[in-house]
C-alpha cells in the first residue's frame, strides 16, 4: 500500500517551513534591492553569487538529495541504525576534504572564473569588484554541503521541519549582516558578500542539535573505500553531471544577458527568485518529501506502491503550482512592485522584471514535475537517465537562447529556459512510464487540463482587479499589500469553485486533508 498521505503531509511540514523561508529570502532579496537596485553595481553581486551557488547545487542540496538520502535509507534498512551513522561520518569527513579543497581553489582562480562566466564585462573595476566578492562567498559552499549532510540525515529519520528551516537562518544572517556592515561601513556589496557566507554557516549550525538529538555524530572516519561511500559516489557522478547540465542554463542566461542592456541580469534574477517561491515551497518539499518514501519501496520491491505514490504526489502538485503559474502571470507588475519598487529600484527596473517573469512562470509546472520525476529515478538508483535528458534539454534552452534573445531580450532567455524545463519533463515522464509500466498518465494528464482551465480563469479575474495607477509608483506599501492580500485570497476561492466546477479530484483530496487535520486538532 502506498504512502500517499504520509507524503503530503510531511511535504506539507516541509512546505511551511519553506514558506517562512521564501518570505524571509523576498525580505532578503527587498534589503538588497533597496541597497543595490538594478544596475551594474548589482550585476558584479549576481554574477559572484552564482559561482557558489552552482557548486552548492552540484556538491550540496542536489547530491545530497538524489545519492545520499537512497544509499542512507538503504543501510538504515538492511544494516541497521550503527551502520547509518558510520556512513554519515564517513561522508562528513569526505565532504570537509573535497569541498574545503575546492573552496581553496576557488578563491584562488576566482579571476578565471568570472571571466568565463561574464565574458561581456569589460570594466576592470567591474571585474575586479566581481573577483573580490566572489572570494568572500566561497566558503559558503562548505557550510552548505554541511548543512545539507545533516538534512539528508534528518530526512532519512523522517525529520522535515528543522532541515527546511534552516534556509531562513540563512536569510536572517543575509538581512542582519547586510544591514550593520552597510550601516557602519558604506559598502553595501561588501556586506551583501560577507552575508552570504555567514548565512551559510548558520544554515550548518542551526541543524547541528537535532543531528546529535537524532543518534548521528560529527566524527572523523577515513574510511573511502567503505562500500556506501563507493556506492554514493557512484550515484553522484552523474548527478552531478546532471545538476552541472541544469545550473550551464542558468549560466548560459548569465552569459548572454552580460551582453545585453545593464540590468538585464538583474531582471532575470529576481524574477527567477519570484517562480523559485511556488517551486521551493511545493516542488522541493514534494520531491524530498517522496524521495525517502519512494526510496523505500524500490529497496523492498514494492514496485505497485511506487506507482501509487508518484501518482498522487504529482497530482497534488500541479494543483497547487499551476494556480501559482498563473498568478504570477496576471499579478506580475503588482508583486514585483510592492516587493522590489524603492530606493534604486524604480518603475523601469519593475517592468524589466515583470516581462522576464512572464516568460520564467511558464516553466513552473514542468520544473516542480521535473523534481518528483527525478526523486523517482533517484529512489531506484537510476541517476543516469535524468542526466541524458537534461542534456537535451540543455542543447534546447541553449539554441532558443541564441534565437530568442534578440527579438525578445532577457524575456527570451527566461522563455528558452521554461520551454527547455517543458522538454525535460516530458521526456522524463514518457521514459519513466515505460520503466513502471504506467503511471496513471491519463488520469495526470486529464487532471493537468482541468486544474489548468480552472487556474486561467482564476488569472482572468485576478488581471483585472488590480490594474491601475497605484502600481506604478513607489510606496504605499501597507495599501497595496492589503490589496494584493485579498485578490490573492478571493482568487483562492475563486480557483476552488472553478476545480469544483471541472470535476477537479484532487481538490476533494484537499479538503479530505484539510478536514482530518481539524479532526486531529480538536
Amino acid at each position: 500500500m502506498g504512502e500517499g498521505r504520509q507524503i503530503v503531509r510531511s511535504a506539507s511540514v516541509m512546505s511551511l517551513a519553506t514558506f517562512i523561508s521564501r518570505v524571509l529570502g523576498f525580505v532578503r532579496d527587498m534589503v538588497l534591492a533597496r541597497f543595490l537596485g538594478a544596475t551594474g553595481l548589482s550585476d558584479t553581486f549576481f554574477v559572484a553569487f552564482r559561482i557558489p551557488n552552482l557548486l552548492r547545487e552540484l556538491f550540496a542540496e542536489g547530491s545530497m538529495s538524489s545519492a545520499f538520502v537512497p544509499v542512507l535509507t538503504e543501510v538504515n534498512t538492511k544494516e541497521g541504525k550503527q551502520a547509518a551513522v558510520r556512513l554519515t561520518s564517513i561522508t562528513f569527513t569526505f565532504i570537509c576534504v573535497v569541498v574545503g579543497l575546492i573552496v581553496v581553489l576557488g578563491a584562488v582562480f576566482a579571476p578565471l572564473i568570472v571571466r568565463l562566466i561574464a565574458p561581456g564585462f569589460e570594466s576592470a573595476e567591474k571585474l575586479r569588484l566581481t573577483v573580490m566578492l566572489t572570494r568572500i562567498m566561497f566558503p559558503f559552499l562548505l557550510f552548505v554541503s554541511l548543512a545539507a549532510l545533516c538534512m539528508g540525515a534528518l530526512n532519512v529519520k523522517r525529520v522535515f521541519f528543522v532541515p527546511a528551516m534552516a534556509s531562513s537562518w540563512f536569510n536572517i544572517m543575509v538581512i542582519l549582516t547586510v544591514v550593520a556592515v552597510t550601516v557602519f561601513t558604506g559598502r553595501p556589496l561588501l556586506a551583501a558578500a560577507i552575508g552570504v557566507t555567514a548565512g551559510g554557516f548558520m544554515q550548518f549550525a542551526s541543524q547541528v542539535p537535532t543531528f546529535l538529538k537524532k543518534g548521528y555524530r560529527f566524527s572523523f572516519n577515513w574510511n573511502f573505500t567503505d562500500r556506501g561511500l563507493i556506492k554514493m559516489g557512484r550515484l553522484v557522478l552523474p548527478t552531478t553531471l546532471g545538476l552541472a547540465v541544469a545550473q550551464i542554463n542558468i549560466f548560459v542566461s548569465t552569459i548572454l544577458a552580460s551582453y545585453l542592456k545593464a540590468g538585464s541580469i538583474t531582471y532575470l534574477y529576481y524574477s527567477m527568485r519570484l517562480i523559485q517561491f511556488p517551486v521551493g515551497i511545493f516542488g522541493v518539499a514534494m520531491g524530498m518529501a517522496v524521495l525517502p518514501a519512494l526510496s523505500r519501496h524500490a529497496a523492498t520491491g514494492e514496485m505497485e506502491s511506487l506507482r501509487d505514490d508518484f501518482s498522487y504526489a504529482i497530482r497534488m502538485l500541479f494543483f497547487i503550482t499551476l494556480p501559482s503559474m498563473m498568478g504570477l502571470i496576471a499579478l506580475r507588475i503588482p508583486i514585483v512592485n510592492l516587493l522590489f519598487q524603492r530606493g534604486e529600484f524604480d518603475y523601469a527596473a519593475t517592468e524589466g522584471t515583470a516581462y522576464s517573469l512572464i516568460f520564467y512562470s511558464l516553466g513552473i509546472w514542468s520544473i516542480v514535475g521535473v523534481r518528483v520525476v527525478v526523486s523517482a529515478f533517484y529512489s531506484m538508483q537510476d541517476t543516469r537517465t535524468p542526466v541524458a535528458v537534461a542534456a537535451v534539454a540543455m542543447l534546447l534552452n541553449i539554441l532558443l537562447s541564441l534565437l530568442l534573445m534578440g527579438p525578445l531580450r532577457h524575456g527570451g532567455l527566461a522563455l528558452a529556459n521554461s520551454l527547455a524545463s517543458w522538454v525535460n519533463f516530458s521526456l522524463l515522464f514518457i521514459i519513466l512510464r515505460k520503466r513502471l509500466k504506467g503511471v496513471d498518465g491519463r488520469r495526470i494528464v486529464s487532471g493537468f487540463f482541468r486544474i489548468l482551465a480552472a487556474s486561467a480563469l482564476m488569472a482572468l479575474v485576478a488581471g483585472a482587479l488590480l490594474r491601475g495607477p497605484l502600481w506604478h509608483q513607489s510606496g504605499f506599501v501597507a495599501k497595496k499589500a492589503v490589496y494584493l492580500s485579498l485578490t490573492i485570497l478571493l482568487c483562492t476561492f475563486l480557483y476552488a469553485g472553478c476545480c469544483k466546477l471541472f470535476g477537479v479530484e484532487e481538490l476533494r483530496e484537499v479538503l479530505k486533508l484539510i478536514g482530518k487535520s481539524n479532526k486531529g486538532v480538536s
